[in-house]
């Protein structure tokens, strides 16, 4: 069998934790088993390395910088494996055998990871690929992330490009739960859940699986999610069944929205550009943008609002094309993605619709050729985000 193990932060938490991992893929290779490793950072390294970073750095730095968790569990964990007579290599981005590869939008290139993912499974009978979880390689060479629950992304994409027969995913919970064990009494393992549970489950604050590995789950490749103090790679846990259809993803964060005014400056040439470069050297994402005939509207994390507000008061002063700048906060984000939603004929119309009949304001819509974002009051964003999930 054909497997990819997926290693979370808690359950390379310590040397010992890395030690019973070690264990449990010698067990699995010795009974004959191919086995590929994808290792999160060791416990919580990634958050601790970005919330160092209390200085302005490049995106490219960043990454360089918070994908050094990673880089040090694959090497912990090869160690390991060497120590007990397997034969492993650590693969990290700017190895040859480096599988997941981005485009110039930051986007998985799929074609180009299927094609280095192949020429990784045809080691798998002679070693132990360790595999950087989270991290991906870019058109230039540079490193980039995949974004929250990237380790889980790498592990189930890798293992459906691989053909892989089961993706295992290594946490500190029991699978997945009937409840809350610290909240409920006799809160049991699920054995069996569908892709659309467990994620519904997820946007509710459950953390077993990222939402987003789901999109590469087929009907061919099991998902399971299994204690890292169980010791078996092979059974237990939970199995996730079915497959991915539509993602509706509630940002945990409030946004604010500053919306900058001037007349016909759609069609002033290097409006948006000043704008968005003025807050990229600040540091400050753009989550979503959308524009109008007479305005520009960015929104931003609400942490950073006061920030944002100042660096575009500054570009209203120096260009003539733009007047004014204004702040509305805290507004919520519902992303719906999936196939090709917004393309549908009349799904505009159903989405908006039930908002409507709720008399709940849309601030915003904004679509692309795979998702619909929806801009709503925060105090709105639960029965917003129940209304989206209730049609998809």
């Amino acid at each position: 069998m054909r497997v990819v193990a997926k290693f979370g932060g808690t359950s390379l938490g310590s040397g010992d934790r890395i030690a019973r991992a070690a264990d449990s893929i010698e067990a699995a290779v010795a009974n004959g088993h191919e086995i590929a490793v994808v290792a999160s950072a060791m416990g919580s390294t990634t958050d601790e390395l970005i919330d160092d970073i209390t200085f302005q750095a490049s995106d490219a730095d960043r990454a360089e910088i918070v994908s050094m968790g990673e880089r040090t569990s694959v090497r912990m964990v090869k160690a390991a494996l060497t120590a007990r007579g397997v034969d492993a290599t650590f693969v990290e981005p700017g190895d040859p055998e480096w599988p997941v590869v981005t485009d110039e939008y930051g986007e998985v290139d799929v074609s180009a990871t299927q094609e280095r993912t192949e020429a990784l499974v045809s080691t798998l009978d002679e070693t132990v690929p360790v595999i950087t979880g989270f991290l991906a390689e870019g058109p230039d060479g540079a490193v980039s992330t995949l974004g929250r629950g990237g380790s889980d992304t790498t592990a189930v994409m890798l293992g459906s490009y691989m053909d892989a027969d089961e993706v295992v995913i290594v946490t500190d919970v029991e699978g997945v739960m009937t409840g809350d064990p610290h909240a409920v009494e006799g809160a049991r393992n699920v054995g069996e859940i569908s892709v659309d549970e467990l994620r519904n489950l997820s946007f509710r604050g459950a953390e077993v699986v990222a939402p987003s590995a789901l999109s590469y789950k087929d009907e061919a490749l099991d998902v399971r999610v299994v204690h890292y103090q169980h010791g078996d790679l092979l059974t237990g846990g939970t199995t996730i069944e079915g497959t991915f259809e539509n993602l509706i993803d509630l940002r945990e964060r409030p946004l604010a929205c500053l919306t900058v005014a001037g007349r016909s400056i759609r069609n002033e040439s290097g409006v948006f550009q000043s704008l968005a470069g003025a807050l990229g050297d600040a540091d400050i994402n753009i989550d979503v943008a959308a524009s109008g005939l007479d305005s520009i509207t960015l929104y931003v994390d609400a942490e950073e609002a006061g920030r944002a507000e100042n660096i575009l008061h500054q570009q209203v002063i120096e260009r003539p094309e733009v007047a004014s700048v204004t702040v509305d906060e805290p507004l919520a984000i519902i992303r719906l993605t999936g196939g090709e939603l917004p393309t549908q004929p009349g799904v505009i119309h159903e989405i908006v619709d039930p908002f409507a009949e709720e008399r709940i304001q849309i601030h915003d819509l904004v679509t692309s050729a795979t998702s619909v974002a929806i801009v709503v009051a925060w105090s709105d964003r639960e029965r917003s985000l129940e209304l989206v999930q209730d049609l998809f």
